[in-house]
């Protein structure tokens, strides 16, 4: 499928995305992936945050955007970025409630021009509720849906990367949003506004997490597969780096213990949580006896679920990665991810003979 032309299903499309910070640009992005010219209106000076967390208007996120300064509070740079909305089918905006109506901008006013407008809003909180008008990011939107809960252990306080669960399952839903909307205005000739809060969108995306609950898995006093068994865990090599393993099939988990050589584990015991700890400390023990790297050329490419624990360094020179075409290293060093989703035709082109 490499040699395979891409399918942009998005090439006659056209989105104004407003500046902002986190998961509306990287919408934007996504959505210029896919195909669509983004253009990309910022605010004359300096942005919000400190240098080091923006992309700068060169950087990852405003690839492949045209761009373009406004100031919207001067009447002729806000009928500037209302003609570009009226000539677009897409709108991308990342300001808490009321920003843009006071503006002049909101949905209402766009309506007037362009009535098949999708009007795309990307906030933390949503656009209504006690908290839409307070400020937070991204470890505060997580905290709240109760996902960041699942990360607490005996002994380890809750965690999560930054800006991956919060921002980017935002920018996710807002592009999911989008996409439907245009769909819709298509069909319809009718516009519609994208409501994407990011606690919405997290939440939306517990359905697998509750379903676990319900088993029991999570929030009971009973051991906990996801947290206590010894077949889905992270384990420390004797380098002090880590490996994990989600064997949780009965046929994987027989293969992990075949590969570390735990022949006399019965795997008949692996939903036996009496025998949990000491299972686990057995596994623990063979893993501390051995750096990170020798367990990857026993157990990578197995069906023992397993993977090692990469940096970001590391993640973009692996094999797979590599072969997936998933990363690229600047001159400078700095890590891009190369590109989002692959589209190719249905049918296959033929290879030239």
């Amino acid at each position: 499928m490499k040699d395979q032309p891409l399918v942009k299903p998005l090439a006659d499309t056209r989105i104004v995305e407003f500046e902002g910070i986190g998961p509306g640009p990287l919408a934007g992005l996504l959505l210029a992936q896919l195909g669509a010219e983004v253009v990309l209106i910022s605010r004359p000076g300096k942005g919000a945050l400190p240098d080091s967390l923006t992309s700068g208007i060169n950087g990852t996120l405003h690839r492949n955007k045209r761009h373009v300064v406004l100031d919207l509070k001067v009447s002729t740079d806000r009928q500037q970025a209302l003609d570009l909305i009226g000539r677009s089918d897409g709108l991308i905006e990342g300001n808490r409630p009321g920003v843009m109506e006071r503006l002049g901008l909101g949905p209402a006013d766009c309506a007037r021009i362009n009535p098949r407008l999708v009007y795309g809003r990307m906030t933390g909180w949503g656009q209504d509720g006690p908290l839409a008008s307070a400020a937070g990011h991204d470890i505060n939107y997580v905290a709240l849906t109760g996902l960041m809960s699942l990360t607490e252990r005996p002994g380890h306080p809750p965690m999560t990367p930054p800006t991956v669960l919060g921002d980017a399952v935002g920018a996710l839903g807002l592009t999911l949003g989008m996409v439907s909307g245009l769909l819709s205005a298509r069909n319809r000739a009718e516009g519609c506004v994208v409501d994407a809060a990011i606690v919405d969108v997290l939440a939306m995306l517990s359905p697998l997490v509750q379903l676990v609950r319900r088993g029991g898995e999570l929030e009971s006093p009973a051991p906990s597969i996801f947290h206590d068994s010894p077949f889905y865990d992270r384990y420390r090599c004797a380098d002090g780096r880590y490996i994990t393993i989600g064997a949780i099939e009965p046929k994987f988990y027989q293969v992990l213990l075949d590969l570390l050589g735990l022949t006399d584990l019965d795997p008949g015991h692996q939903m036996d949580r009496s025998r949990w700890s000491a299972i686990k400390s057995r596994i623990a023990e063979a893993f501390e006896s051995q750096p990170r790297d020798f367990w990857v050329g026993v157990l990578e490419g197995t069906d023992a679920c397993f993977a090692p624990v990469l940096n970001l360094a590391e993640a973009a020179r692996h094999p797979h990665n590599l072969a997936r075409g998933l990363y690229t290293v600047t001159d400078q060093g700095d890590i891009e991810t190369a590109r989002g989703l692959r589209l190719h035709p249905l049918s296959p082109t033929p290879t030239p003979r």
